[in-house]
């Protein structure tokens, strides 16, 4: 029997009733083949449902899983109603049809929800603290700052979520993490009835998604999902749309401004002649002992460490890895100079406020001009509140992809814009028109998916580029 054929024998019909008692795994992506390996450990009986018909994960599933029965394709004729349990990927709407029909119901027995999240998951297996970030930017930053403080204190710690593992894979074999700090996007915010974190931050929102929540409003909701039950909560003093709609136990703000005295708030304070770090009353250490530049990076650290402050990590920690934290890839990274011009890449900026974090982030502190090398999917989002912004700090917005007429749109008359075929081509304007002092920074603003397979293939693809005009390979630790 070839193993074409045992793949055919375990394919579901396209008309489908799930069998009382069975689980339904639905998506083959990263948290998908997550589920499935989890929902395997505990000896579940269940089937698998991808909306595609041939989706890229397909053989790795099959390697993975050779006997597991799977169904693809479009959801018309699959029928959940007797299904024990229904568990969606991050990336399955919750709102269609057929799961919009569970989305509230409960078992009848155990009353359990029937259509949970990769994270409910997770929550029932995990007997460790949980820290929870979320937000529209500055996410991953964020949750990789908390893990480094926790292991630099000597906390077991385990980082992934939305960033890196999958959190259901944190549990797998003999992992002994006595501290898992995830990083969650609303989509796995929405499929989680209840988190319980020991520690929950909601650092700022933007928009985003707004195809997949209708609204901001929509959105906020889900994000709001990650104070569900929290112990602790963290929170922007300066974004009221981050505070929660219900009084928290104990709760911690962070700001760029002063903090209150006499509070458990994070900000920044003038000692000494210089910006220091503070909670309430209590001076910490210099701002200028960070390596990251930036007041976005500033607010990034203030985040960071107030929830470790809420999981009893030192200042010593904080401090320790706040100078010798690089960054991340990606984000507000710088790449190299070339005859005195930054070349920053900040692929991740995938929708406005990321964008304009960096903006008003880096502007201030260059002693030229920015160029702003922008465009792609921009998913329906508003591109005004760029506009001053780019107005007081840019030099020029150098515009590709498929929504660069939006970008133009917004901007026209507050910043000289150019529009060019694609990212090759926004580069080498930028290399022409820039000197010595000046910033080229890719902060798209726009998902990629219109030229390329995701924003790190975007990424990488800069980076090339500046490699090759560099004359040879740049190493991380330059570029952090």
């Amino acid at each position: 029997m070839t193993a074409s054929h045992d793949a055919r024998e375990y394919m579901l019909p396209k008309q489908y009733q799930v069998p009382p008692g069975t689980t339904v795994a639905v998506g083959l992506g990263v948290s998908g083949m997550a589920i499935c390996r989890h929902l395997q450990r505990l000896g579940r009986r269940f089937v698998v449902v991808d909306t595609r018909e041939a989706p890229a994960g397909l053989e790795v599933f099959r390697e993975q899983f050779p006997t597991l029965p799977l169904r693809l394709g479009p959801l018309d004729g699959l029928d959940l109603s007797a299904a024990e349990e229904v568990v969606l990927s991050p990336g399955v709407d919750p709102h269609q049809m057929p799961f919009s029909a569970l989305f509230n119901e409960r078992h009848s027995q155990t009353g359990e929800p029937r259509l949970i999240g990769e994270i409910a998951l997770f929550r029932r297996a995990c007997h460790g603290r949980i820290a929870a970030i979320t937000g529209a930017n500055a996410k991953s930053t964020v949750t990789t700052l908390v893990g480094e403080m926790a292991h630099e204190a000597g906390v077991r710690v385990a980082i992934g979520g939305n960033l890196g593992t999958a959190a259901l894979d944190l549990l797998a074999g003999d992992s002994q993490a006595e501290l898992f700090v995830l990083e969650l996007s609303s989509f796995q915010i929405e499929t989680t009835p209840w988190l319980a974190a020991d520690s929950a931050a909601f650092l700022n929102l933007s928009e985003d998604h707004l195809d997949r929540h209708g609204d901001m409003s929509g959105y906020r909701r889900a994000k709001q999902g990650i104070f569900r039950g929290a112990r602790q909560v963290v929170f922007n003093a300066d974004d009221t749309m981050t505070w929660p709609e219900t009084q928290p136990p104990v709760q911690a703000r962070f700001t760029l401004e002063a903090p209150q005295a006499e509070s458990d708030d994070w900000g920044v304070v003038e000692h000494q002649g210089e910006a220091w770090f503070a909670r309430g009353n209590r001076v910490l250490f210099p701002v200028s002992a960070m390596r990251l530049k930036g007041r976005h990076h500033q607010a990034n650290a203030l985040a960071a460490m107030a929830m470790a402050d809420q999981l009893r990590l030192p200042v010593t920690a904080m401090r320790t890895v706040l100078e010798r934290f690089g960054g991340l890839p990606h984000r507000s990274e710088l790449v190299a100079e070339l005859d005195g011009v930054a070349w920053i890449n900040d692929s991740k900026g995938t929708n406005v406020g990321a964008t304009l974090a960096a903006i008003e982030g880096l502007g201030p502190t260059l002693g030229g001009r920015l160029v702003l090398l922008a465009g792609g999917v921009g998913k329906g989002a508003d591109f005004r509140p760029l506009a001053e912004p780019l107005a007081r700090y840019a030099r020029e917005a150098i515009l590709f992809g498929a929504d660069a007429d939006k970008l133009e749109a917004a901007w026209t008359g507050k910043v000289d814009i150019t529009r060019v075929a694609d990212l090759d081509a926004a580069m080498a304007r930028a290399r022409e028109i820039t000197r010595n002092g000046d910033a080229v920074l890719l902060s798209p603003a726009c998902a990629s998916l219109d030229q390329f397979a995701n924003y790190l293939a975007r990424g990488e693809a800069f980076r090339a580029w500046v490699e090759r005009h560099a004359g040879r390979p740049i190493s991380d630790k330059e570029s952090s």
